[in-house]
């Protein structure tokens, strides 16, 4: 049976590890009072039956315990089964030991709870009809126990072990209730925030999808004038070959249209590997040495300082040019921001490569902070605000993550933190 889009089955296993915690104490519970039994003269149960329904019980109570090791996936209807197995088995236990009058019989609020927060309404109808049909028939057909026999004429040693059982029973019952519903609070505040995180992704990877669409149209349209222009430099410098300085703007100027030409080339192929989902692998300390040449000679009048940790050396890093850029980014926005003084620190740390960008300028407000990664923002004059937005979907596409933190005096430490494959 498949899952639904919103039945998030890793929910579902953590659901079915918290009954597999609460089997453990009931089991102990269970195990504890049948060896209790032996001491207690009063209380004659019949062994057979019931040792044979325990240690059924705590086999399947193992094989959910290497179930929940296994891989495959856990939905609901298993979890039910499981909720199933367990109402089943202690109507069988209440049988053997004095049926309705036995003050744990009102255990089955248990199942009947979890079912209800955690399952459709189907599965806890299902549940709550055969508690209640397993109760009603326990009022008549069971085995005898003395010592749960209650006698309302006089105050017997049987009427106190009921109501201290009665008690006891209510303890457990709702100290496991509220631990499982407090576990599944938890669970259920983490799904909500990463149903917020997934809506947030999806906004933002539309407007990403928007300027992705906007630049593929006009690197369609840039391509007809570049090819003019760099025809037309060529037939002028044909022309004015005997103009010294004439030339030498001329050289210029076709430069910068091959360097235009060879952008969009670059961009086209990468397009391409981003639809086929290729990326690359180098050795980590290479690739930063790389970046930061590359940057060192787009803005060679910023005056920085690194260090790179030599244990990266030890590792690989998968990447895209788009992985490039968006460190880039961040390294000309710090220079940006103090181009007199910027430091880059990499490093290795909780099996991520860690890149920690400092710089000393204004630094970002509140709001800004609250935006950066979600929507458009810019803190400069000329800025578009796609800058930003980009450098944390290309981050984040490849599991690595981007954080913006104020400086200990002024300014801004960007945190870039990536996964490497070894």
């Amino acid at each position: 049976m498949q899952t639904t889009k919103f039945d998030f089955p890793d929910l579902v296993a953590a659901h079915l590890k918290q009954l597999t915690i609460i089997r453990s104490f009931l089991l102990i519970l269970l195990w504890g009072s049948v060896c209790a039994s032996f001491y207690l003269e009063s209380v004659a149960l019949p062994l057979a039956p019931i040792l044979t329904i325990l240690i059924l019980f705590t086999l399947i109570h193992l094989l959910t315990y290497f179930r929940l090791k296994n891989p495959l996936q856990i939905i609901k209807p298993e979890f039910f089964i499981q909720l199933l197995i367990d109402v089943i088995l202690l109507n069988a236990l209440f049988y053997f030991s004095g049926g309705a009058t036995n003050p744990f019989i009102s255990y089955l609020l248990v199942p009947i709870c979890i079912s209800a927060a955690t399952l459709p309404w189907r599965y806890t109808w299902i549940i709550t009809s055969l508690c209640l049909l397993f109760y009603t028939l326990l009022m008549f057909f069971h085995v005898n126990l003395p010592v749960f026999e209650i006698h309302h004429h006089a105050q017997t040693h049987n009427f106190n072990w009921h109501i201290i059982g009665m008690w006891f029973n209510f303890f457990v019952s709702a100290m496991l209730i509220t631990y499982f519903v407090v576990r599944m609070a938890n669970d259920l505040r983490v799904r909500e925030q990463q149903i917020t995180e997934m809506r947030e992704d999806e906004l933002r990877d539309e407007q990403v999808i928007a300027v992705a669409t906007l630049a593929a149209g006009a690197a369609h349209e840039m391509n007809t004038p570049l090819a003019t222009i760099s025809l037309l430099l060529s037939e002028l410098r044909a022309t004015h070959s005997q103009d010294s300085a004439l030339m030498d703007d001329l050289h210029l100027l076709t430069r910068q249209v091959n360097v235009c030409a060879g952008s969009l080339k670059k961009m086209v192929k990468d397009s391409e590997l981003a639809a086929r989902r290729e990326v690359q692998e180098k050795n980590c300390l290479d690739y930063c040495n790389n970046i930061i040449d590359l940057w060192q000679l787009m803005r060679p009048q910023v005056k920085f300082t690194k260090y790179i940790s030599p244990e990266i050396q030890q590792h690989v890093i998968r990447y895209d040019s788009r992985l490039d850029n968006a460190i880039l980014n961040c390294l000309n926005n710090a220079a940006d921001a103090s181009p007199e003084k910027v430091e880059v620190n990499i490093q290795l740390q909780n099996k991520k490569l860690i890149w920690q960008i400092l710089d000393w300028g204004i630094g970002f407000d509140s709001q800004i902070q609250q935006q950066i990664g979600k929507e458009s923002v810019t803190t400069k004059t000329q800025g578009l605000g796609l800058g930003l937005l980009l450098t944390h979907a290309s981050i984040k596409r490849l599991g690595g993550e981007v954080r913006h933190e104020a400086n200990q005096s002024n300014g801004t430490v960007t945190v870039i933190e990536l996964p490497f494959v070894s």
